[in-house]
């Protein structure tokens, strides 16, 4: 969760057209409650030009090829294994980043017409192009944080138009210890750190989210990245969607999440960003980009 939108842009044009605010800020809704703050790290004004985070010594640098800005947060035009090239594409950003504002706890939106557009940036970062959604495939945040819109292009007229190819979720949890970069493509700046480990319930206001990523603490995310594609820089491919952190060491609360065990423990971590895992939209998605809750090992929430 972060700050309220004007106050994320107060800060902005304080600080100067080239510098990021040292809070992050609220996207129309990104954690927070729907007329204040925000629940993960949704967006304040984009600065272009904001310079990337240092990489992480002998780690692969990892570019913006795929990712997409969106009008308060981050995303990607992203992939399953099958998905064919004549496919419609699928940007992944998320739950809280809903131009409808916050799901509640519990809903889950599944295709809704949308026509919300997303700005494709290459390797460079560089802005190359406008994709268009025609509904929100699905969308919620219980379990998880997720948003996936279905565009009106397929992933072989992105790729013919802007030599730019989708993204691939991995289809299997991730590793703790991996190398990871979180790449936003709404200030144009990525993250490097690692897994951290993984927890059991990380819970924020009236969300609870399951087997959630924590960072290393080199990954300090801020307002603007929530939906940004963490990115396993071995493999190159997505592994989970960046959505939260603990701002002010607060137990629980929006923009304060808490880690809660098997057991009932509650930890806090101020400080500590997380992200949530993508592996569990894989099984979710049929032929056609079409998402079908009822296939053979989909857990996603349903409506």
């Amino acid at each position: 969760m972060k700050k309220p939108l004007v106050a994320a842009l107060l800060s902005a044009l304080l600080l100067g057209a080239g510098a990021v605010p040292a809070v992050a800020a609220a996207d129309s809704g990104a954690h927070a409650s729907p007329a204040s703050a925000s629940v993960g790290k949704s967006a304040p004004a984009a600065r272009a030009g904001v310079s990337a985070a240092p990489a992480v010594a002998g780690v692969q640098a990892v570019g913006f090829a795929g990712t997409v800005a969106l009008s308060n947060c981050s995303g990607s035009v992203v992939r399953t294994p099958t998905a064919l090239p004549t496919d419609p594409a699928l940007v992944l950003s998320n739950g809280h980043c809903l131009e409808t504002g916050f799901p509640a706890a519990g809903q889950v939106i599944l295709n809704r017409a949308s026509t919300r557009s997303f700005t494709l940036l290459n390797a460079a970062g560089t802005g190359v192009g406008t994709l268009r959604a025609s509904k929100i495939a699905y969308g919620t945040m219980t379990d998880t944080d997720i948003s996936l819109y279905q565009l009106t292009r397929t992933y072989a007229q992105i790729e013919s138009s802007y030599g730019i190819k989708a993204l691939e979720l991995s289809a299997t949890h991730p590793v703790q210890g991996t190398a990871i970069t979180v790449a936003s493509g709404y200030w144009k700046r990525t993250y490097s750190c690692a897994v951290d480990g993984f927890v059991y319930r990380l819970k924020e206001g009236a969300w609870t989210w399951k087997d959630s990523v924590r960072y290393t603490s080199a990954c300090q995310t801020i307002g603007g990245t929530s939906g940004s594609p963490v990115i396993d820089n071995a493999t190159g491919k997505v592994v989970a969607v960046n959505n939260t952190g603990n701002e002010d060491g607060e137990q629980c609360t929006e923009n304060n999440p808490c880690e809660v065990d098997a057991n009932g423990t509650v930890t806090v971590r101020q400080g500590i960003n997380y992200a949530q895992e993508t592996y569990g939209i894989v099984p979710c998605v049929g032929p056609g980009s079409v998402i079908d809750l009822t296939r053979t090992g989909c857990v996603l929430p349903r409506p």
